[in-house]
């Protein structure tokens, strides 16, 4: 038999494109195992994550579980604990002073959510081709974000002075006689969401900068040649593929400000009259736990954050898909 001969007599499927049939590959060598069977392979990952999943453990997970086994417990003053079941619950809802804190800390989240707009425009002018000294401003808006809360406190402590203070004083040439914002209870936390869309101000701008690089300027172009404005481009371009983006600063900016504390005690002070009028769920959690030494009833409040602000989170991502698109 001739070689073309033997080459017609070999099945179509191990004959190549050329007609020659391809080498046989390589037997395995004798005691070797392929690598999908060898044991202990299942371990290695497990081992790359043990130590995140040992810190998510003892700094998340162990912490969560004994604030909500502390919920259940009757605190004495001073010291030891006993089982109540559910009896601090019912007693929290009970309380107005929880929904007083919720409805401050809902009226303030709503405020610092309007400076997500503001970052949006913020960022489209910074990232205009050509635009000179734009990481100056980028870094200059920042800076309130990195700023130590105490020390940015002070500084508007005396700009919200009803006295002397800044505000109070360009009203004045308007003739409108300023309030004292920070001794006032209807003023008291808008001051404090004032600053706090101020310091959140930075980080929200640099994220939906960065956003705003992922968005290709092809679009941008042909846009322009279809004789689009500046404003239909913005409408119909940036804000939509700019969502992604906007969705993350929504969810941080949420989370953080439901967290509220430092900044609420640094400017009013904990003499301040208007104080329980105007305090945060986190404020009356360390008010409970730490002033009046009622652990049960603070872990309880604590589980209520909890609870408020993973329903939050949760209610945003389920809607998600309906307003966040991509490029």
């Amino acid at each position: 038999m001739t070689t073309a001969s033997r080459v017609r007599a070999l099945p179509a499927s191990s004959r190549d494109d050329a007609g020659s049939a391809p080498e046989p590959s390589p037997a395995p060598r004798q005691g070797s195992t392929p690598r999908s069977r060898r044991p202990g392979d299942g371990i290695w990952p497990w081992l790359f994550i043990a130590p995140l999943m040992v810190g998510i453990s003892v700094f998340y997970l162990w912490p969560i579980a004994q604030t909500a086994y502390l919920s259940l417990t009757d605190s004495g003053p001073f010291g030891g604990s006993t089982f109540a079941g559910l009896q601090n619950f019912v007693e929290l809802v009970a309380d107005p002073q929880l929904y007083l804190s919720i409805g401050n800390t809902l009226l303030y989240t709503g405020i610092v959510l309007l400076g997500i707009p503001l970052a949006v425009f913020l960022a489209s002018l910074l990232n205009i081709p050509g635009l000179r000294f734009a990481s100056f401003y980028r870094v200059l808006f920042f800076l309130p974000y990195v700023a130590m809360p105490t020390a940015v406190a002070m500084v508007w402590r005396v700009i919200f002075n009803g006295d002397f203070g800044l505000i109070n004083y360009g009203l004045g040439f308007l003739g409108v006689d300023g309030p004292y914002w920070i001794s006032t209870p209807v003023f008291a936390m808008v001051a404090v969401a004032i600053v706090g869309l101020w310091s959140s101000l930075g980080f929200s701008l640099i994220v939906l900068a960065a956003g705003l690089k992922n968005i290709p300027p092809e679009l941008y172009e042909a846009a322009e040649l279809d004789g689009a404005s500046r404003w239909a481009q913005f409408r119909s371009i940036t804000v939509p593929l700019l969502s992604p983006s906007t969705f993350f600063v929504t969810i941080v900016t949420v989370i953080s400000s439901f967290q509220l504390f430092d900044l609420l005690y640094a400017i009013l002070g904990s003499s301040n009259p208007v104080l329980p009028r105007s305090m945060s769920l986190v404020y009356f959690f360390y008010r409970e736990g730490f002033v009046n030494n009622d652990k049960g009833y603070a872990a309880a409040i604590a589980m209520v954050i909890f609870l408020i602000i993973g329903l939050v989170t949760a209610v945003q991502f389920r809607f998600q898909k309906k307003w966040v698109q991509s490029a």
